[in-house]
């Protein structure tokens, strides 16, 4: 009898355990901190960061950073009159966490159950060439994983290739930072490249709205966002596709 309750009471505190450990989510942000030759500086987009992380932590997940260099990444769109930025960055747990990124070498990808790319225009500088990146999220989503990305953080999915030698892009519908877009902020002749035309040149079926619209594609486990506007629904997005 004592056995069986001893056993019994194992059984709950181990569910209890499963229970308490969150799933979790990995954030990819630049580590690149100026934009070309022009000496402006750049980095990731803290509202791209904290709409989604404010959507995601709220349904119970938990959220991990990485960049390419690890440690502290440049922050751009440094905005703490928005409150959920202010909510983020004031965090004392998120603070230590995004100020302390991993790097890539550092990253167990069985453990996350998604990886989001957020934007900010050093993504386009740093992102696309991170083979080790690259390959995080291709084993995240052939675990079944989500794969999602905002603004010019689809830059860091235009490599990205599965096992059969494909991109993941191919043959997807994939959204985002739109030409026009770009024009509109003068960075044309700036940027490595432009955007939108990388995503049509890797077989990406290449989706947009107006400019600052917000605009979110969907296309099995593939997610991504237009523009900073669309941060939130992004997160939103993914919160859905995590339910099925």
């Amino acid at each position: 009898m004592k056995m069986k309750l001893l056993l019994a009471a194992l059984l709950f505190m181990s569910s209890g355990l499963l229970k308490a450990q969150k799933m979790k989510i990995l954030f990819v942000v630049s580590s690149h901190a100026t934009k070309g030759s022009t000496g402006e500086k750049t980095g990731y987009f803290l509202g791209e960061v904290s709409h989604p992380w404010k959507v995601l932590t709220d349904a119970g997940y938990e959220i991990d950073f990485v960049s390419p260099k690890g440690g502290n990444p440049p922050v751009d769109g440094f905005d703490l009159n928005d409150p959920v930025n202010k909510e983020f960055w004031e965090n004392p747990q998120y603070q230590q966490k995004i100020s302390h990124t991993m790097t890539p070498s550092e990253v167990n990808p069985k453990q996350y159950v998604a990886i989001y790319y957020a934007g900010g225009h050093g993504a386009m500088w740093d992102l696309p060439e991170n083979k080790e990146l690259a390959a995080i999220a291709a084993k995240i989503y052939e675990a079944k994983g989500i794969v999602a990305a905002d603004c010019h953080g689809p830059a860091g999915l235009m490599n990205v290739k599965l096992s059969d030698g494909k991109y993941l892009i191919a043959g997807k519908k994939v959204n985002g930072f739109s030409n026009e877009e770009e024009e509109i902020v003068k960075l044309t002749k700036v940027v490595p490249f432009l955007l939108e035309d990388e995503l049509k040149k890797r077989g990406g079926i290449y989706e947009k709205s107006g400019p600052w619209q917000q605009h979110v594609t969907v296309d099995q486990r593939l997610i991504t966002g237009q523009n900073p506007q669309s941060a939130k629904e992004v997160g939103e997005a993914i919160k859905e596709a995590l339910k099925k």
